[in-house]
C-alpha cells in the first residue's frame, strides 16, 4: 500500500516547500510514499538530495493523457490507496491517472489563480480539499463545494532550517547596497496588472520619503520582468530590483529591513510564514486568511488591499520606528512558532487521510 503525492510546479515557490515539508513527515511517521514531481524542477531536486522516493513525470498544466497512462500504470503498479494532489498541474494529470487506476481516496490542496476563483477538481473525483486558511475555504464554499469536504490545515513550517539564520548582509553584497540602505522586498501578483500597479505606486511614495529605500520584488508570473536587472529609474534613484524566483529564499528574506505581499491569493503563501520565522518585520495586504496570522501592530502591520498609499504607510511606519520592527518582528516569529509547525500540519493532515481511508475501508500502510 502506498500515497502518491503529486505537485506539478516548476517552480520553488510555496506550494513546492509546502509538499515537500508534508512529504518528508509523512515519510517519518512510517508511511509508504511515492513523490511524482517535474523532471529537473527544483521539487525533484530537492527532494531526490533528501532521499524521497521521486518520480519524475512530466506535468504540461493540463490534461495529458500519456502522462496520467504513466502514472496510472505507476499507481497500480505500487499498490496506490491515496492520492494527494498539491497544485493544479497535479490534479490535471494526477485525477485521471487515480480515477484510471481505481485509487479510493483523493485529496488536493487548493490555490486559488490571480484573479481568486477556485481551481478545484469536480466534487465526484475528490474525497476532501484542504484549505490553508478559514479565508480559502469560505471562497471554496462560496464556489460551490459544501463545507463538509474542506478542512483547514494552516500550512507548516521545518523550523530547524531557522535555527541558525544565514548571513543578513547576502543581498547587501550580492547587490553593492549601502550599510545604509533600506531593503524592502515585495511579492506581489504578477498574474495581475492591477496588483503589479500597486506595487509601482507604493514603491514611488515610499521612494519619495525614503530615498535610501531599495524595493526588491520577488516572485513569477505572467508579468515576468527581467530577472537580477535594475527597474524603473525616478529622481536618479532605481524604483525596484526584481529578482524572480530565488533558490536560496531563506537567505534573501533575512537581508530584508521589511517583507511585504500584497498578493491577491487568499492564504498564507508567498514567503509570509517564512519571512515571519525568519524574524523579519511584515506589511500584509489585509485579505482573506493573512489576518488570521498576522494581528495589526503586534505581529506586524496590515494594509488595505489595492492602496499603494496604505502600503507605503505601513512600511515608512518600520523605516521611521526601528524599535516597532524590531518588536513586531521578533513577536512574529514567536507566533509562527507557536502555531504553524511542521508537525503540527503534518500531523492534522495525516489524520485527514486517517479518517477517509476508515470511510473507504482502506488500509494506508
Amino acid at each position: 500500500m502506498s500515497l502518491f503525492h503529486i505537485d506539478g510546479g516548476r517552480d520553488w515557490g510555496g506550494t513546492e516547500r509546502q509538499a515537500l515539508v508534508l512529504a518528508r513527515e509523512v515519510r517519518k511517521r512510517g508511511f509508504a510514499s511515492r513523490f511524482v514531481v517535474q523532471p529537473e524542477s527544483p521539487l525533484h531536486k530537492n527532494a531526490a538530495a533528501e532521499g524521497l522516493p521521486v518520480l519524475p513525470l512530466a506535468m504540461p498544466g493540463g490534461r495529458s493523457f500519456w502522462s496520467a497512462l504513466r502514472l496510472a500504470s505507476a499507481m497500480r503498479r505500487e499498490r496506490c490507496v491515496l492520492a494527494h494532489f498539491h497544485d493544479a498541474a497535479g490534479s490535471a494529470v494526477g485525477g485521471p491517472a487515480a480515477a484510471r487506476a481505481k485509487v479510493p481516496v483523493r485529496i488536493l490542496s487548493w490555490q486559488t489563480d490571480s484573479a481568486g476563483r477556485p481551481k478545484v477538481a469536480r466534487p465526484k473525483e475528490i474525497d476532501a480539499v484542504i484549505a490553508g486558511s478559514e479565508g480559502l475555504k469560505d471562497v471554496l464554499v462560496r464556489g460551490g463545494l459544501p463545507a463538509s469536504a474542506v478542512e483547514v490545515i494552516p500550512s507548516g513550517i521545518d523550523f530547524s532550517t531557522f535555527e541558525k539564520l544565514p548571513s543578513r548582509d547576502h543581498l547587501r553584497r550580492e547587490f553593492s547596497f549601502a550599510a545604509d540602505d533600506f531593503l524592502v522586498g515585495v511579492v506581489a501578483g504578477l498574474e495581475d496588472p492591477r496588483s503589479y500597479q500597486e506595487v509601482v505606486g507604493a514603491a514611488r511614495i515610499i521612494i519619495d520619503h525614503a530615498p535610501k529605500s531599495r524595493i526588491i520584488i520577488l516572485g513569477e508570473g505572467a508579468l515576468r520582468l527581467e530577472p537580477d536587472k535594475k527597474g524603473h529609474d525616478i529622481h536618479g534613484d532605481d524604483l525596484y530590483f526584481y529578482l524572480g524566483y530565488r533558490d536560496h529564499l531563506l537567505q534573501t528574506l533575512a537581508s530584508l529591513d521589511v517583507f511585504v505581499t500584497t498578493s491577491p491569493l487568499i492564504g498564507f503563501g508567498g514567503g509570509l510564514l517564512d519571512a515571519m520565522a525568519s524574524r523579519v518585520p511584515v506589511v500584509a495586504a489585509e485579505v482573506g486568511g493573512v489576518p488570521e496570522v498576522l494581528v495589526h501592530r503586534e505581529t506586524g502591520l496590515l494594509a488595505h488591499p489595492r492602496d499603494p498609499r496604505s502600503l507605503a504607510e505601513a512600511v515608512l511606519k518600520f523605516y521611521l520606528d526601528r524599535n516597532l520592527a524590531a518588536r513586531l518582528a521578533q513577536k512574529g516569529q514567536e507566533a509562527v512558532r507557536d502555531k504553524y509547525s511542521a508537525e503540527a500540519m503534518a500531523l492534522r493532515t495525516i489524520a485527514v487521510y486517517e479518517r477517509l481511508a476508515r470511510r473507504k475501508g482502506v488500509k494506508l500502510g
